[in-house]
């Protein structure tokens, strides 16, 4: 088993699914507190148009993903703060929106012919090193950002209201979260693409909830379970040749049902 390790495309998986793993823990947690699944699934597909653009323009896909995720994060954010009572309509649009613009992309662009799937259900085995470079600089960068805002982000996570009153910048900062979590579903979709990226963001801060009594440490717990679930459903993956992306969502799954089942008895 141990001799798969010598290949370099498995070093490099690993190494991704921990980078991977770490901002999904800390952004995922960020997610689930200020309560803006639904708005980061939005993010997540909307991100599919800057995929097909980049393979129109011919420039890198992760680039043309990122640029196109931080915008669409800004503009659901504008328009959220502006009309939260019609937030399922604006999601629902910005979500097609973004699918429909890489789709047309893709279809005009001549002679391309790479599995689009992979940028659907994820292929962590395919992490080139320039991929790796992109992931290293995303967790610094999100690490440093935590660190330096920590107090504004709890505040504004847990009470928007009160922070606004203690004259934190509410609309700064939630446009800040939703922008961190458009950069860390553009850099899980190697990992378990853009249909199941939310998973990942969830699932381990939904375990993580029932041992973290504080935002800090349900980051560090939701990190160490989500580099658990990725690296353990890459061993899956990688002996029944399976998609990369499904083994880790369903490694999470069943480790979530595990462990409420052992709560509730």
């Amino acid at each position: 088993m141990f001799e798969i390790l010598q290949y370099d495309f498995i070093q490099n998986a690993i190494l991704a699914g921990i980078l991977i793993s770490i901002a999904a823990g800390i952004i995922g947690s960020l997610v689930v507190v200020n309560k803006v699944t639904f708005l980061t699934g939005g993010i997540a597909h909307s991100a599919y148009g800057g995929i097909g653009i980049a393979i129109y323009l011919g420039i890198p896909v992760l680039f043309g993903a990122t640029v196109f995720a931080c915008i669409t994060a800004i503009l659901i954010a504008i328009i959220t703060l502006k009309n939260k009572s019609r937030i399922d309509a604006i999601i629902g649009m910005m979500w097609a929106s973004g699918m429909a613009i890489g789709i047309v992309f893709i279809d005009l662009s001549p002679g391309y012919n790479v599995d689009l799937m992979s940028y659907l259900f994820g292929s962590i085995i395919a992490v080139s090193n320039d991929d790796l470079i992109y992931m290293t600089l995303l967790d610094i960068f999100i690490i440093v950002i935590v660190l330096f805002f920590y107090k504004q982000i709890l505040a504004v996570s847990y009470d928007s209201e009160f922070a606004g009153l203690r004259g934190i910048n509410v609309k700064f900062f939630y446009t800040l979260i939703l922008i961190l979590s458009a950069l860390c579903v553009v850099a899980a979709i190697k990992a378990v693409g853009l249909i199941l990226v939310i998973a990942l963001l969830t699932i381990p801060t939904y375990l993580a909830e029932t041992f973290a009594n504080k935002l800090s440490n349900m980051m560090i717990i939701s990190s160490i379970l989500a580099t658990i679930f990725t690296l353990y459903g890459l061993v899956i993956s990688y002996v029944y040749d399976i998609s990369s992306g499904a083994s880790i969502i369903m490694v999470s799954v069943v480790a979530l049902a595990i462990v409420k089942l052992f709560k509730r008895s």
